[in-house]
């Protein structure tokens, strides 16, 4: 790794974990769909504004644009809707950060039966210890005599079967459909308008667009628009250039951890003792997806 490399892989890894702080910091001010729609219109409208005055915009009909937009409301939508849902009933971000780690490890297993090709075992059985662990926080930490915390704790359960169907869609385009990719920028502005008309339904009827601009509300969406959903994608897209895509995607893998610090910093959560047994379980379900085993050749014998 050269120096602007790592200089680009801290950036990411900071700038987007520190949406789980920026989205703490904005719920007591708005609901968690209102939130959404007003971060992914005006990140909408920023794409619009930015593809015209570049003459890069344009309709690529609605076989290609519909495909992105599913693939957006999947991997925003619906996966940050679980995580805002699971911080709005009180759930540490650090513990919703480590759940939703699970994706690349789903993404990982799955990904081969939807290109055709075959996953082998010690990604099924990563994937498989790496719940164990995560069940082990979330069971130590879940209270099953009140509803609120059973739904705080396995919804975020729901962002990691989003954004896996969408890393599997978006995989498999780029594997077998290569004709339905878009440019960067075209892609994130359809996946951020889809994202942005989904959620105003429940923003509307359920939080009736409540909101209360204060200063600290205000800079903590500008936070998410400009540093989180901008900077944190330029960075990944820079990183993607100049190293392969699964060292890129083994980054979302500090997740957890640098959550974690920033939730110590900025609103005093500890672990507790159990957190560390289940964080250890999913490092070493990591560890067992990342490894290359070599398939061993049993010599014939000579007869």
């Amino acid at each position: 790794m050269t120096k602007r490399t790592i200089i680009y892989a801290v950036g990411f890894v900071i700038l987007w974990n520190s949406g789980f702080v920026g989205a703490e910091y904005g719920l007591p001010y708005t609901g968690p769909f209102t939130l959404l729609f007003w971060r992914y219109a005006m990140l909408a409208l920023l794409l619009f504004a930015y593809l015209i005055i570049r003459r890069r915009f344009w309709w690529p009909g609605w076989s290609k644009a519909g495909t992105h937009m599913l693939v957006g409301v999947l991997a925003h939508g619906v996966w940050l809707s679980c995580v805002l849902l699971a911080l709005d009933q009180e759930v540490p971000a650090g513990i919703v950060a480590l759940v939703v780690a699970l994706q690349p490890l789903a993404t990982g297993a799955f990904s081969g039966l939807v290109v055709g090709e075959p996953t082998p075992l010690h990604r099924w059985l990563g994937l498989i210890i790496g719940f164990a662990g995560v069940a082990i926080i979330v069971l130590s930490r879940m209270d099953i005599n009140e509803p609120a915390s059973v739904f705080g704790y396995l919804i975020p359960l729901g962002s990691v079967i989003a954004i896996t169907v969408a890393s599997l869609i978006q995989r498999r385009m780029e594997v077998m459909e290569e004709k339905m990719i878009l440019p960067v920028d075209l892609e994130m502005f359809y996946q951020c308008m889809a994202t942005a008309l989904v959620t105003i339904v429940p923003a509307f009827f359920l939080e009736n667009f409540t909101a209360h601009w204060e200063p600290p509300f205000i800079y903590t969406m500008i936070w998410l628009i400009l540093a989180v959903s901008l900077g944190s994608y330029l960075l990944m897209w820079l990183l993607l250039k100049q190293e392969s895509a699964p060292r890129v995607a083994s980054l979302f893998y500090l997740g957890p951890p640098v959550t974690m610090l920033m939730t110590w910093i900025f609103f005093g959560d500890k672990l507790q003792s159990m957190d560390i047994l289940g964080l250890l379980v999913v490092l070493a379900g990591i560890l067992l997806t990342q490894m290359k085993l070599k398939s061993v050749k049993i010599p014939k014998k000579s007869t």
